[in-house]
């Protein structure tokens, strides 16, 4: 019995495109590496050819805003940043660490908290306009970023090495047989390749797996965040303003707590991250978000405001102990995709 031709064998060969570097993911990690790229080929007076894929429709579409930012990294790779109109607007102007029962509160003193948690010199940012902006930097270096096109495969040499990626296959209908609107994917070719998917990216996975990078580290754990976005009264505001919880809602044996941190145009951007190896089967890390919200420390923040923006997303916590080798024949991994 004959097997039915793959696209690839039916609609193939896939065009090619040759550069030096070709980088999977267009979020912080990957776009300070092309910046980085181009500046030291600058230095050193040659050209490199580098090639950002992002599976966003845009730089920063598929980031969720709402961090603190040391500007130490940013003013290394790019010490004009202010005078270049970076989006890092807010300066934090206080620190909160609370400790929440089902009823009250316990705010910790300054002097317990740990240095990791005192933001002086920080940001509030959106991270999403922050890559936005480091999008445009990226451009105008010469990097080439390909918004659109996610990378579905990675491709190999003869000898072991990698080659490059291919993107994904377009107008494929719901049964997965191609529509009129069929494009066969793009391979892209390069000296180097660098994966920047973010937390547990599928090509990232599989280079771990098949070079087993993770031999003898101990293994990746992960957390979820719930992350939301909320635009509150102005007399609500204190812009600059960063808290972290712990406790309630969750048991004494449940990794997790919560953030929030205001903004400047009257936002807050909040969110509550649980560990991913959680005990309880009927936990549910969404339900466990919202009844953080409605305690009084938290509703305090939100009340007569609207929420304006939500989502979530995966969480690298392992550590230290659990960083993969990051580098193979060919490529390398880096951000949240090396953990």
């Amino acid at each position: 019995m004959r097997t039915p031709p793959t696209l690839l064998e039916q609609y193939g060969p896939r065009e090619a495109m040759e550069y030096d570097v070709v980088i999977v993911g267009a979020g912080p990690a990957g776009l300070a590496t092309a910046i980085r790229l181009k500046q030291l080929a600058a230095e050193k007076g040659s050209e490199v050819n580098v090639c950002v894929l992002e599976k966003g429709s845009e730089p920063g579409a598929h980031i969720l805003s709402g961090a603190v930012m040391d500007p130490q990294a940013i003013t290394e790779l790019l010490p004009d940043w202010k005078a270049q109109g970076a989006p890092l607007n807010q300066p934090v102007t206080g620190d909160e660490v609370l400790f929440l029962s089902p009823t009250g509160v316990k705010k910790t003193p300054d002097w317990l908290i740990p240095d990791c948690f005192h933001n002086d010199g920080n940001y509030v940012i959106s991270l999403g306009a922050v890559t936005k902006w480091l999008g445009e930097q990226a451009e105008a270096l010469g990097v080439e970023i390909f918004p659109g096109f996610a990378a579905s495969e990675v491709l190999f040499n003869e000898d072991g090495s990698v080659k490059g990626v291919a993107t994904g296959h377009q107008g494929l209908g719901k049964d997965g047989e191609p529509t009129d609107a069929f494009q066969i994917g793009m391979e892209l070719h390069a000296k180097y390749t660098v994966f920047a998917e973010g937390a547990r990216g599928h090509l990232g996975k599989s280079l771990i797996s098949h070079f087993q990078l993770d031999a003898s580290k101990d293994p990746q754990t992960y957390g979820i965040g719930i992350k939301e976005l909320w635009e509150i009264p102005a007399e609500q505001a204190k812009p600059g303003l960063v808290v972290h919880t712990a406790g309630w809602p969750l048991d004494g044996q449940t990794y997790g707590g919560g953030f929030l941190y205001h903004l400047e145009g009257n936002k807050v951007t909040l969110g509550f991250v649980v560990g991913l190896d959680y005990q309880n089967p009927w936990l549910s890390p969404f339900e466990e978000m919202q009844r953080w919200k409605t305690h009084p420390s938290i509703r305090a923040h939100l009340e007569g405001g609207k929420r304006i923006g939500y989502g979530a997303r995966a969480i690298v916590a392992g550590g230290l102990h659990s960083l993969p080798k990051t580098v193979f024949p060919g490529g390398a991994l880096v951000g949240c995709d090396a953990g």
